[in-house]
């Protein structure tokens, strides 16, 4: 009992102290809780250590006679408690693991000093500014939104081109759902023209780290608007309106139509003036019915970012004045009477003179403009229309030009719902209208409508025009011509679903992608939201005009990141917003929880003994969500050009069965038996293909009919010299499935790679055999000038070594030794081994194709005077099945290296 106590007290008397300390960690990510004692003890007994863990008074681990117990989320590792290391690890750390944990450690019962850690969640903010457009000259607010943070508070400072603007504050910020912080801060600004194309910036510290979002501003210029009436010589007539809209900026605006306060359905376009600012006129032409209600008539001009619409309105009285039926006094109908008489003989008297010209006036014509439709869409018709009224318009032909060129009705050879490209030389889809001759109310005087029925297509129409020409029937000569505007063909994007996937340089990122494809014009617009307020793209097309493709549609991509945390909770919804002039709604894709892409095992097969049937295994792991496809298909037989033949039906899929939150494992499976040729063959192979919604492409895993078996590889390699001082190796392997591959090098202190000849032939014993032949000689000759070099090419000659080589394994083959009279080679003495083959050999070999390649060698002489390294061949054979390549090495005696010496 004596001796326990003082063992105690001599450990009390060793143990350090651990003095209190903080520890912060990002959110989901491991930290370690330090909890070390130094211990000077020969030897430890593990079952008297004691540990207790606690967070705020609740135990979260203990270890107590060699038992340890753990609370999900924590992990220790005990193997290191006999070095005195007791501390305490958090998996994926959370808001809801914070607080002071204390370490309490005890050995044979006598409680020892403990330590306090206290542990906080330090998560930085995520920066945003939904809103960029401002009003020039307009008092604008900007908001800065950093979310996600923790703890508070954060500081906001915004920046012009470098300068404050306004100086740092202080926001605490308000708690979210989550248990996280999210914050605002405003900027009252006033944008002028000097603002465009200049970087601002919101800057956010955070617990002295500091983050920063820069942007530009999108100014809008309000526009003067004018609202007119194309007159028209009747009443019973549809009436047009235009509405002038100048000095504007950006060029996408809308311009809408209103009655009486009630919308009227639409039509475009604008022109640049030389201050960069836009013009366009606008028309909407109201129908009879709609003339006849008279009121007032509104143009009401929409641009991005203002919150008002610019509008004018004017009276329809005004702008379309009705005739009165007029009260006469008698005084006034006696005056009426004598003008009437007066006209009489004015007219009679005229009426010579006005004979010739009576053909003349009857042919007097009045040609509206030609009217385009409201909104051009590729593949939906559209209608361009002509109004002319005259006396005589029943003589009246019209012709109509694409540009220049001549439209025929082509309405009964090509269809509407046909190809929108069309081939060169056709003119696609047209449909020509003649409506008329229709009684005006003007005396003698009739209307006859000229229109036009097409199917717009982008590669015909983009930057068109439409003429009309007016003239009489059986005359060449044009009466009145009429051009119409440029107008924008249109076609709404198709949008995917947002794609998302795991960022291979940061796996806690996840990035979100959205297509937007076959649309025109090109200018796009993407804007992603969570519900935290608006993102920021990292990386968008749509910013840089994306180029068409060969049918003349664009397509753009956007993509935005958030961290892997905000994700896997399973709630944070971020959607995405696709905004384009040819939509008359944004379309939205939006997405909720988290995608993670499964990890797919090579193919496992077993064969069952009972059946002889083949059962092979791939294990998919770690995927969300649980939706998943596995295909097995068949391989065509054959070692090259493998290609899908068919289906393999009887796959079976166990699972999916969930191993974490949010994350889940499968077993795919199939059993089949073998047919005769595949047996026969043992050819081809199986495929196993995995869909996910996470994967672009399918999966595949590979497994062949193949039964792998290992050569027979000799001991050592067999070598025979001949009189010209050529070395003949050769190694013989017997049998093993598939084919073995060779690969011979030699030199010195290191290896060079040499050519060598491969042969496969049945044996007499009916085994397959691979024999493999390398050639060489090797030289040691100092370093010598380089102007002898092809003096002595020139004496090269070519010597037969077959009867040299006495091997019976090389028997039968026929050598090419290439030999100088004197040395070969010049070689420095610092040189490493170098091992060349020679043209004037590859020549050889070409005319001979039995012959074997000579590899030379050099090397390099050692550090005594003649002292040359000892020579050193070496074979590598690698295999399927080996696990490890076999090597094979003939090393030089010492007595060859002294003598050559």
């Amino acid at each position: 009992m004596q001796c326990k106590v003082l063992v105690c007290v001599v450990l009390l008397a060793l143990i350090k102290h651990v003095s209190s300390s903080k520890i912060q960690a990002s959110p989901n990510a491991n930290a370690t809780l330090p909890c070390n004692v130094s211990l000077q003890v020969d030897k430890i007994e593990v079952s008297l250590i004691n540990i207790n863990w606690t967070r705020d008074g609740s135990e979260v681990a203990s270890f107590g006679e060699a038992t340890a117990q753990i609370k999900d989320g924590f992990s220790w590792d005990t193997a290191d408690f006999i070095n005195g290391d007791f501390s305490l690890i958090i998996l994926k750390a959370s808001l809801s693991l914070q607080g002071v944990y204390e370490c309490k450690v005890s050995y044979n019962f006598s409680s020892l000093q403990s330590s306090n850690v206290t542990f906080t969640i330090l998560a930085p903010p995520s920066l945003s500014v939904p809103q960029r457009w401002m009003v020039l000259e307009k008092e604008t607010r900007l908001e800065c939104h950093a979310s996600g943070f923790y703890p508070p508070p954060v500081f906001f400072t915004w920046t012009r081109e470098g300068q404050v603007i306004q100086p740092s504050h202080q926001v605490e910020g308000e708690l979210t759902p989550d248990g996280y912080y999210t914050a605002v801060s405003n900027l009252t600004f006033y944008a002028s023209r000097e603002d465009q194309n200049v970087t601002f910036s919101c800057k956010v510290s955070h617990e002295g780290r500091h983050q920063e979002l820069d942007f530009q501003l999108n100014i809008t210029h309000l526009p003067t608007v004018r609202l007119s009436v194309v007159p028209t010589s009747s009443k019973n007539i549809p009436i047009t309106f235009y509405c002038d809209v100048e000095s504007f900026y950006p060029e996408e605006l809308s311009v809408s139509w209103f009655q009486n306060g009630t919308a009227l359905p639409d039509p475009p376009l604008s022109h640049q003036n030389p201050d960069q600012t836009f013009r366009t006129r606008r028309y909407f032409t109201l129908s009879p019915e709609q003339r006849q209600k008279r009121g007032t008539v509104e143009c009401a001009v929409n641009q991005p970012g203002v919150m008002s619409p610019v509008s004018v309105s004017a009276d329809l009285d005004k702008l379309d004045p009705q005739d009165e039926a007029p009260v006469l006094t008698k005084s006034a109908k006696a005056s009426v009477a004598m003008m009437c008489i007066s006209i009489v003989l004015v007219f009679l008297l005229c009426f010579g003179f006005s004979w010739r010209r009576r053909d003349e006036k009857q042919k007097s014509l009045n040609v509206s403009g030609i009217i385009l439709p409201p909104r051009v869409i590729v593949g939906q018709k559209g209608r361009v229309t002509l109004s002319i009224e005259g006396r005589q318009v029943d003589r009246i032909q019209t012709a109509w030009f694409l540009n220049d060129t001549p439209i025929f009705d082509t309405s009964l050879t090509a269809s509407e719902k046909g190809p929108l490209l069309t081939s060169r030389g056709e003119m696609g889809y047209y449909k020509l209208h003649t409506q008329g001759p229709l009684h005006s109310s003007g005396k003698g005087a009739q209307q006859l409508i000229s229109a036009l029925t097409f199917v717009p297509q982008i590669s015909l129409h983009k930057g068109a025009v439409f003429k009309c020409q007016v003239s009489y029937t059986g005359k060449d000569k044009i009466v009145q011509e009429r051009v119409s505007e440029k107008f924008t063909i249109l076609s709404s994007p198709d949008v995917s679903e947002i794609q998302l996937a795991e960022t291979e340089s940061d796996p806690d990122v996840i990035s979100m992608t959205v297509q937007a494809s076959h649309f025109h014009p090109d200018v796009i617009t993407f804007r992603w939201f969570c519900q935290g307020g608006e993102l920021s793209p990292v990386a968008s097309q749509a910013s840089s005009s994306p180029r068409p493709n060969s049918e003349g549609f664009f397509s753009a991509f956007s993509q935005c990141k958030l961290p892997r945390s905000e994700l896997e909770k399973g709630a944070a919804k971020v959607w995405v917003s696709v905004h384009h002039i040819a939509l008359k709604q944004p379309v939205t894709r939006e997405t909720r929880g988290f995608i993670k892409r499964p990890c797919i095992s090579e193919i496992i097969s077993t064969t069952s003994s009972s059946d002889q049937s083949l059962n092979l295994g791939c294990e998919i792991t770690d995927f969300y969500p649980p939706n998943i496809s596995v295909t097995w298909l068949k391989l065509r037989e054959g070692e090259e050009d493998d290609r899908e033949e068919d289906v393999i039906e009887g796959g079976d899929l166990w699972g999916p069965i969930q191993t974490h939150p949010r994350l889940f494992r499968a077993t795919a499976t199939l059993k089949r038996t073998a047919t005769l040729q595949e047996k026969k063959d043992r050819r081809g192979g199986i495929i196993c293909r995995v869909k996910h919604c996470s994967l672009h492409k399918p999966i595949e895993r590979q497994w062949r009919y193949c039964d792998l078996a290992a050569p027979s590889i000799p001991p050592s390699i067999s070598v025979c010299w001949s009189s010209e001082g050529v070395g003949v190796f050769s190694l013989l392997l017997k049998g093993g499935h598939p084919r073995a591959k060779l690969f011979w090098a030699a030199g010195g202190p290191t290896f060079s790679p040499l050519v060598s000849s491969e042969a496969e032939e049945i044996g007499d014993d009916g085994q397959r055999q691979l024999k493999s032949v390398c050639a060489m000689e090797r030289s040691t000759s100092p370093q010598n000038s380089t102007k002898k070099q092809p003096e002595r090419r020139k004496h090269r000659r070519r010597i037969k070594t077959k009867t040299a080589v006495t091997d019976p394994e090389a028997e039968g083959i026929e050598f090419i030794d290439e030999k100088a009279e004197g040395e070969y080679n010049n070689i420095d003495k610092d040189m490493e081994t170098i091992s060349e083959p020679e043209e004037d050999s590859d020549k050889e070999n070409e005319d001979d194709p039995r012959a074997l390649h000579i590899n030379r060698v050099n090397l390099r002489m050692g550090p005594r005077e003649n002292e040359r390294a000892r020579l050193r061949v070496c074979v590598e054979v690698t295999h399927p099945a080996l696990k490890l390549p076999v090597y094979r090495t003939w090393t030089e005696p010492n007595e060859e290296t002294s003598s050559s010496a």
